[in-house]
Order: C-alpha cells, then sequence, then structure tokens
C-alpha cells in the first residue's frame, strides 16, 4: 500500500474511534527485487525506513501504531520500539512441521530469539500459536512453556493469542482440516494453567462463538475494525459491537489501547507517543470513554 492509501484509512479511523493502527506484512520482502524496486520510488531504502515513516504520520494523526512484522534483530526493534504502543510476533509453534517447510522465518528458535529481544527491551509484546497445523498436544504445551518463560525472565507479553488455523483456497493447505472445537478449548485451557495470570489469553470472535471462547479462558477477544477486513481471515467478518456486546449478556466488554494498562501503569512507552496515550487512556489505562456515538476498535471482556 502506497503512503496515499494508508493516510486515508488512518484519518478515517480516528473518526471511527479506532486506536491502533496495525502494521504487518510478510515476510523477507525486501528480497524481492521487484518490491525493492517499487519501494525506491517511493523514495525508501527499505521496509524499516518505510515502516518508520508511516508510524510517525499515524502518531501525528492520532492512532497508535502495533507492528507484527516478522523476524527483527535488535537493532530494528530499537528503531521501532519509541513509534509503537506495543509490537508482536506470533510464534506459531515449536515442533519442525510440514506448514513451515521452505519459511526460514518460521523457524521457532528465531521466532523466540525476536520475543527474547523485545523483552530485552521492555517492548509491550503480543504472541500467540496457531493451532490445527499439524502439531501435537504436547508441541502446545511446549510452546506455552517457552512462551511462558520469556515472560517469567522480562515481563514483557501482554497477550498470548490462540489462533485456530483456517484453511485458505489456493494454498497448499487448502485441505487440510481445521482444528475441532474440542482441540482449541483444551487449548485455550493449557494456555490458561501454563500461562502466568497476567498474561491475557485472546482469540478471535470473528472465528470462533465468543460466548464459547470465554467460557473455555479467553480474556481478551482482540481488535475489532468499523472499517477494515480481518486482513489474515478476509473471509471472515467483523462482529459488530453491539451485537457482542448482547450476544455476551452480562459479561462487560471494556475497552482497552494496543498496549495494555499493566504497561500504561508503568510507563513502558516512550515520549513520542506518550501525550497520545495520555489523551486515549483513563486513570486505570483502559481506553478514555471515546464519546457518544463512536464505535470502538478494541474490547477486553
Amino acid at each position: 500500500m502506497r503512503p496515499e492509501e494508508v493516510i486515508p484509512i488512518l484519518e478515517k479511523g480516528v473518526k471511527a474511534g479506532c486506536t491502533e493502527a496495525l502494521f504487518t506484512f510478510g515476510e523477507y520482502a525486501d528480497e524481492v527485487p521487484e518490491y525493492r524496486e517499487w519501494l525506491k520510488e517511493l523514495g525508501y531504502s527499505s521496509t524499516l525506513e518505510y515502516l518508520l515513516f508511516l508510524c510517525e504520520k499515524a502518531i501525528d494523526i492520532g492512532i497508535l501504531p502495533h507492528t507484527n512484522a516478522g523476524i527483527m534483530a535488535r537493532p530494528e526493534l530499537e528503531a521501532l520500539k519509541p513509534l509503537n504502543a506495543s509490537m508482536g510476533l506470533m510464534l506459531e509453534g515449536m515442533a519442525a512441521l510440514n506448514a513451515h517447510k521452505d519459511c526460514p522465518g518460521k523457524v521457532p528458535e528465531r521466532r523466540l530469539d525476536t520475543i527474547r529481544e523485545a523483552g530485552r527491551l521492555k517492548i509491550p509484546y503480543t504472541t500467540g500459536l496457531l493451532v490445527g497445523i499439524g502439531e501435537k498436544r504436547e508441541d502446545r504445551i511446549e510452546s506455552l512453556q517457552a512462551i511462558s518463560g520469556l515472560h517469567r525472565e522480562y515481563g514483557h507479553i501482554q497477550e498470548v493469542i490462540i489462533q485456530n488455523f483456517a484453511p485458505k483456497p489456493g494454498t497448499p493447505m487448502e485441505n487440510f482440516p481445521e482444528p475441532t472445537i474440542e482441540v482449541m478449548l483444551d487449548t485455550l485451557s493449557l494456555a490458561r494453567q501454563i500461562l502466568p495470570p497476567d498474561v491475557a489469553v485472546q482469540a478471535a470472535p470473528n472465528l470462533i462463538d465468543p460466548c464459547i471462547l470465554i467460557t473455555g479462558g479467553v480474556t481478551d477477544l482482540g481488535g475489532i475494525s468499523p472499517l477494515t477486513i480481518d486482513w489474515i481471515n478476509p473471509e471472515a467478518g467483523w462482529p459488530d459491537i453491539k451485537d457482542l456486546q448482547e450476544k455476551l449478556g452480562n459479561i462487560r466488554l471494556r475497552e482497552r489501547l494496543p498496549i495494555y494498562p499493566q504497561y500504561v501503569s508503568k510507563g513502558w512507552y516512550s515520549d513520542k507517543i506518550g501525550k497520545l496515550i495520555k489523551q486515549l487512556s483513563d486513570r486505570e489505562g483502559y481506553r478514555k470513554s471515546p464519546g457518544k456515538g463512536i464505535r470502538r476498535k478494541k474490547n477486553e471482556p
């Protein structure tokens, strides 16, 4: 996406009451000659340089960046940290699987290294598991234990997403079966048992009934956009906030920022985004009421 495509979305997002701009893309794009030429035409020498520009634009417009950009070295994390409320990288799993064949960016040890460096830099961080891609139950346990260990050492994992695999037409795994509800509920239960209590367990309400998710141990329903589709699962539409609250009944949705309240309280953010965080957050570190008629983007039971 070119700047003239991105900036209007950011501006509309602020008007709609959104607080987070998620920047995410495929791995190793800079290695593709056509992409490098495209970047050069835009006036940038690398994806990082372009991404830094977009993050600064988002902050100027009034929305907090969250970058999920694959494996990163410490210098890249250091460059992005001041301009991001939080960052993320899905671990997906510790097992060596056919699903990750020929994907050097999916090597678990390399992903753990990125998550570890984020901890050393005190970056509020999101990670998670992709369930149903050929791993076994013991692999999920090992993955959750690895995440838990990093959090106990650095205290930076704010949420762990338990993501169910959804096959896509035209991909090598298009005929691969989705994980059952029983498998998902078991994984959610394992997550709640293994992860420290201050780490939220998140799952997407556009993929599984949110009532089932919350019963299974989910404490966060992630981001819901009033403007854009779910680019990871474009076939699954976002639920309407009002309809979602009605479906949940007495379970009250509470909106947060892309940086969790405990990290707002700790001051795990830079001066470059501090003013915006203070404008958007209440005394507890949650989202300040956006006002009548404005739709919400982030929700937390």
